[in-house]
């Protein structure tokens, strides 16, 4: 059986959506500001308990996003009887938001995140056994969608190319190991410009701005008619 509700429309609307994000039971309220989303949560509450779920507490956290540090201070949520605690960052689908909606931040989730996914496969990377674009596939396919998870919302800047640049050019300096020179006979470590010619592979920089350009072209081709139906079956 379907139960469609209906959500305050006086919420944040992005791009002719509303304000209500679900994937599974992870539920996302925005409101434009906090008497708005306590009248979506409290609508929200009333869904799920006609259908004989809840929602729990502890579980359950608020942020207020703004340039002012101060905003939203003075205020708390509070709703049958229950209050929600207010954070400067949470994780939703895998994804860290933040109050001021930091992106550096983000990056530097996602970089933590590849580099104990490096360590975990670096043996295979510096294997004689295996070839070299076995170990690039590795890289591709392993590593380095950790990395970019969600790159199409990333603005980056310089200091943020330079992050992740330096994190590829680990990965492929562990893959195409040091090169024995021809005068002298010693090994030496390759140089940055010589792993670009031997990956032969668009940089890491370049793959993320594809994707933004790609994720920009599909939010501009969904228009402002298809709007956000929240529906519990």
């Amino acid at each position: 059986m379907k139960r469609v509700y209906n959500v305050c429309v006086n919420g944040l609307k992005l791009n002719g959506t509303r304000q209500l994000l679900a994937y599974a039971d992870d539920v996302n309220i925005l409101g434009g500001s906090i008497h708005t989303l306590k009248e979506n949560a409290q609508a929200l509450l009333a869904a799920t308990r006609e259908t004989g779920l809840e929602i729990s507490v502890d579980k359950t956290k608020y942020m207020v996003t703004s340039r002012d540090k101060n905003a939203g201070r003075i205020h708390s949520v509070r709703i049958n009887n229950s209050t929600f605690e207010r954070v400067e960052e949470f994780k939703y689908l895998r994804t860290t938001l933040t109050h001021q909606n930091s992106i550096p931040e983000e990056i530097k989730s996602r970089l933590r995140s590849g580099i104990a996914c490096y360590y975990s496969v670096q043996n295979l990377l510096s294997s004689r056994l295996l070839s070299q674009n076995l170990k690039i596939k590795i890289y591709r396919t392993i590593i380095l969608p950790v990395v970019l998870y969600g790159c199409e919302t990333w603005s980056l800047i310089l200091r943020e190319e330079r992050k992740v640049r330096v994190f590829e050019i680990m990965a492929l300096r562990r893959i195409f190991g040091p090169r024995r020179d021809e005068v002298t006979g010693e090994w030496r470590r390759l140089q940055n410009e010589e792993l670009n010619d031997l990956y032969s592979s668009p940089n890491i920089v370049r793959v993320i701005k594809s994707r933004r350009m790609r994720w920009a072209g599909h939010v501009a081709r969904i228009g402002e008619e298809r709007g956000c139906i929240g529906s519990w079956y």
